[in-house]
């Protein structure tokens, strides 16, 4: 494992980037190794990402995280599973606040991957919780795809039974969703 190295991108996520439900080698981290590797890129994805995280969560172990893998790339995909539970949203942005400052701190690089929720949590609080990831991005000059789940979401035939992760199908996709940006990035 590439402890140490500066040429390390970690994906730092909930479920949605940790495999649930699928082959590991078939999530859209993985993907992401094999492309570096096939355009000839160094860098080491080191899937950071555990079922059900928080921002809560994400915040108590991500100094842990930075220290042992001196990062050049956070990819923080969080808050999904904070949104689902109905969580404040200024508490899941101060959270937010907190990564992306310890990852600063670091000289780490931040792309954060924003999430929708479900209309059904109310119009003020859907638009709040999604302009949350705008604003954290602006204030901390940082790199942000709007909808981590652009073109998967509302196609039931690229989720799991479950309507709430995506399949092996839809791996590709989220991986063309982050892949422009993680490449400037570089």
């Amino acid at each position: 494992m590439a402890i140490g190295q500066t040429d390390n991108i970690i994906i730092y996520g909930d479920s949605l980037s940790a495999g649930y439900g699928i082959e590991i080698n078939q999530s859209w981290p993985a993907l992401l190794q094999d492309k570096l590797k096939a355009n000839k890129y160094s860098h080491q994805v080191i899937n950071s990402s555990i079922s059900g995280e928080t921002t809560e969560g994400g915040v108590a172990r991500i100094e842990r995280i930075l220290d042992r893998y001196t990062p050049e790339i956070m990819v923080i995909e969080l808050g999904g599973n904070d949104g689902l539970r109905g969580f404040p949203v200024h508490l899941i942005k101060n959270n937010l606040e907190k990564m992306v400052q310890k990852c600063q701190e670091k000289n780490t690089s931040v792309i954060l991957l924003g999430i929708k929720i479900p209309l059904n949590y109310g119009p003020r609080y859907t638009l709040e919780f999604e302009k949350m990831y705008q604003d954290v991005a602006v204030k901390y000059d940082i790199e942000l795809i709007d909808f981590f789940m652009k073109d998967v979401a509302l196609n039931k035939n690229l989720m799991q039974d479950d309507g709430i992760h995506p399949n092996e199908q839809a791996q590709p996709i989220l991986l063309n969703n982050v892949w422009e940006t993680i490449k400037k990035s570089i």
